[in-house]
């Protein structure tokens, strides 16, 4: 039934839990599992040197999430991507690009209001997505 699982992956407990899920549904199902880790931009106005050191420990931050979701999975480098950008809108544009068959995240579960006020990742990948999206408390 699906090829390709994409997980979204922050490094939060849900997203461990969801992790777990999403390797079992590709073991299920002998998809392919795909992991993605976005992480917001560094604001352009910091300035020099600033910017360039704001920039590196994101990144650095970045890999070690990539690597334990990778390490949680068993995913392979080439399945894992790490993407600049707003969660939902890198999740939603690597699952289009890749051709996902189902997305995999966790949830915080704020309930309405919670995040009508903090606003919602896996409320917008859920609106938008290309694909069914399970989410993992």
């Amino acid at each position: 039934m699906f090829k390709t699982i994409l997980l979204a992956y922050d490094g939060s407990d849900h997203a461990k839990r969801a992790a777990q899920v999403a390797k079992a549904e590709a073991q299920a199902h002998g998809a392919r599992l795909l992991v993605v880790h976005a992480y917001e931009p560094v604001p352009d106005y910091l300035g020099e040197p600033f910017f360039e050191e704001a920039l590196k420990r994101r990144l650095e931050r970045a890999e070690r999430v990539l690597a334990e979701a990778m390490a949680l999975t068993g995913v392979p480098r080439e399945d894992a991507l790490l993407l600049e950008g707003r969660p939902a809108e890198a999740i939603l544009q690597a699952a289009i690009g890749e051709k996902a068959d189902l997305i995999v995240m966790g949830t915080r579960g704020l309930g309405a209001v919670g995040s009508l006020f903090l606003g919602s990742q896996s409320q917008k990948v859920v609106a938008e997505a290309p694909c069914p999206v399970l989410l993992v408390r």
